[in-house]
């Protein structure tokens, strides 16, 4: 059961579709009072049981209780566990224990959740803006509570299947013959490929919607050309708008007013990639058809797929904060021998980017209104997506377009996926992108990865094989590292035969992989799940965080940790594992339900099959348009009768939940 709450004046977020009444009792499931300054705080007793799952993308755990949490889209590569805040913000929570229940705390501006950090034993709610609303949800399991906020907040975003193949990104792709050379290698190595990335060097200075004629000439026979090879081009689209006098995006937008302004009325300025830039302002209907309807000429190229980045959004500098640390330094002491006013110093003169006062000086067009950007930062990367999603509707009617996004917030959902932001090459990170998953198919985003291998700092090949043995199992599966780090594309290694069958795995997989996704989507389901959500009476399964379910059929478990020749796993019932190497099973066995070591190899993947169920394979191609479904290879727990629904469809037109598109498989 949903029940909403109404807080002041709140701003519609467009997080809920459909019309909900808002209740007229008081909420009791948490208790309200106000701080020294007249914010609202929400508070609730944490019983020792309690488990808090939920916040989507953020640091730390599955289960978040112990920590303090922050909604602010963030710019920060830097995912260390004292972080509050990353890319996104999904303010939704499920408290699992004696009781069941869901908070999905729905406004724009900022909110901060101590979830037991202060006391251990309370959560304590505090938005920065008395103005939200608060949805309560009451179910039978956290399952039902995560299908109940999809029912509220729409289904979730569906992606083309060719999306589901291996992707290869790097920023530092200066020329089309950098991106041949990567198709060629993953070709001649005969790794499989579905995609290569243009990250902001195909542009034309950094500018949105240019090509680069030195760079990349005759970008739409180029794109011809890599489609032959069975690879798709991806081109980034930053949210910063450069300044320029005669670039037509700049021109359009000043002259019909779509871009953010200031409290005096003139356009907010800032840089970013192309130097000084303003931002489309995409709370603005108008604005956002606008912005979209301009993706049409890479369309037009040939183009299927898109990621918005940059679009927090994030800052490099405003004039004002340079003026101001220009007028700081110029009054500074330099003989002084006081510590703290040095480290002052490095704050002031190094903290230009990404200030909050600088998103304060910020304002919007809401339905006639100048709404300060504080109130809905967190609301501008989910409109930059909805505007192209929004856009394609119209431009691409009849098939689907992949779109995925840096920023985020509960709702975008409908319109595209994520990816978990700029990382680094840490084993740590396998580790928190493993938690993330789940956390984030409760919030709706069920299209989303890491960047596999680290975008910042350098990679290993330990490191990359491991990351690629978690990658296999999730719908975003690309590899992506940042400009002067070390090149980690799958042949640049040396022996490239371990990466060639980690990601033959992947294509095998795909088909059951795709079936999942697409059955969570229709249905408003989860695709990754907690161990816990399925076995919720199992004190150890529902306090494990590094194993998953992916599906109905399978578990697995993860090996991220350096040199680790394998590791310890939980079985919370009789499963059988497999071993894959080459992409085929080389070793199988059934285990008991409890605590086992598994031994895996870096060539190696671990999956088990879930007792009951199947789990169909079929063969390995170099880019999903080759994929053939009509011979699988179907392994089960043991010998005994058992059948998998499949389903299928061209992977490219609009998706419908149609009894044609099912097939069963049985043994």
């Amino acid at each position: 059961m949903v029940k909403k709450y109404v807080f002041g004046d709140p701003i519609d977020t467009g997080a809920v579709i459909g019309d909900i009444s808002p209740c007229t009792e008081e909420l009791c499931l948490l208790t309200q009072e106000k701080d020294e300054e007249g914010r609202l705080r929400f508070l609730l007793s944490l019983d020792d049981s309690d488990i808090v799952y939920g916040l989507g993308e953020a640091p730390r755990g599955i289960n978040k209780r112990g920590h303090i949490y922050e909604s602010f889209n963030s710019d920060d590569p830097y995912h260390t566990e004292e972080k509050r805040s990353l890319y996104g913000s999904h303010n939704f929570l499920i408290i699992s224990g004696k009781s069941c229940f869901g908070l999905f705390v729905d406004t724009g501006a900022s909110v901060t959740f101590d979830i037991g950090y202060t006391d251990y034993d309370r959560l304590v709610i505090c938005p920065s803006e008395n103005d939200l609303v608060i949805y309560t949800i009451e179910g039978e399991s956290p399952l039902d509570i995560v299908k109940q906020l999809r029912k509220i907040t729409g289904s979730s975003y569906i992606a083309p299947r060719w999306a589901f193949g291996f992707q290869q990104s790097r920023w530092s792709y200066f020329t089309a013959d950098d991106v041949r050379r990567v198709a060629e290698g993953y070709r001649k190595n005969d790794i499989p490929l579905d995609a290569v990335y243009l990250d902001i060097d195909y542009m034309e200075g950094y500018k949105d919607f240019t090509v680069s004629e030195e760079r990349f000439p005759e970008f739409k026979s180029f794109v011809s050309e890599m489609r032959d090879m069975g690879i798709r081009l991806v081109p980034i689209i930053d949210a910063g708008v450069k300044i320029e006098d005669g670039y037509d995006i700049y021109e359009e937008g000043k002259e019909k007013g779509f871009f953010c302004r200031r409290k005096d009325g003139s356009f907010f300025a800032a840089g970013v990639w192309p130097g000084r830039t303003h931002f489309p302002d995409f709370l603005d209907p108008e604005a956002r058809e606008w912005f979209g309807s301009k993706y049409k000429v890479l369309l037009d190229a040939g183009i299927e797929g898109f990621w918005n980045d940059m679009n927090e959004p994030a800052m490099f500098y405003t004039d004002e904060g340079i003026s101001e640390a220009a007028e700081y330094l110029k009054s500074f002491d330099f003989s002084c021998n006081d510590p703290n006013k040095f480290f002052e110093l490095s704050g002031t003169a190094g903290g230009l980017n990404n200030r909050r006062k600088d998103y304060a000086a910020i304002y919007h067009n809401i339905k006639g209104r100048s709404v300060c950007h504080s109130r809905v930062h967190n609301l501008y990367g989910f409109n930059m997506t909805r505007a192209a999603s929004e856009a394609f509707e119209k431009l691409s009617p009849d098939r689907r377009v992949l779109i995925f996004s840096r920023s985020s917030y509960i709702g975008m959902h409908r319109f595209g996926g994520i990816w978990t932001g700029d990382n680094q090459s840490w084993w740590s990170h396998i580790l928190l992108n493993i938690k993330m998953m789940p956390s984030l198919n409760m919030c709706g985003f069920l299209y989303s990865g890491a960047d596999i291998g680290g975008f910042g700092t350098n990679c290993t090949r330990d490191l990359l094989l491991r990351w690629l043995a978690f990658g296999i199992f999730t719908p975003l599966m690309r590899d992506h590292s940042a400009f002067g780090t070390r090149a980690q594309e799958c042949y640049s290694f040396g022996d490239t035969a371990a990466f060639k069958g980690l990601i033959s795995l992947r294509y095998r997989l795909i088909p059951y992989l795709y079936s999942e996704y697409m059955k969570a989507c229709l249905h408003d389901d989860m695709m990754i799940k907690p161990l816990g959500f399925e076995f919720s009476d199992d004190e150890m399964a529902r306090r494990t965080e590094d194993q998953l379910l992916i599906g109905e059929s399978i578990m697995v478990a993860p090996i991220y940790e350096q040199n680790a020749a394998g590791r310890y796993v939980y079985l919370p019932e009789d499963m059988r594992l497999i071993i894959f190497k080459n992409a085929s099973v080389e070793r199988s066995e059934l285990l008991s339900k409890g605590i086992h070591y598994l031994h895996a190899a870096l060539d190696e993947v671990p999956v088990f099959i879930r007792k009951g169920k199947l789990l169909p394979l079929f063969r390995a191609v170099q880019c999903t348009d080759e994929l053939d479904t009509s011979e699988p290879e179907l392994l089960s727990y043991n010998s005994e009768p058992c059948s998998y629904l499949l389903y299928e469809d061209d992977g490219i037109s609009k998706a419908a939940d149609l009894p044609e598109n099912y097939r069963t498989l049985s043994i």
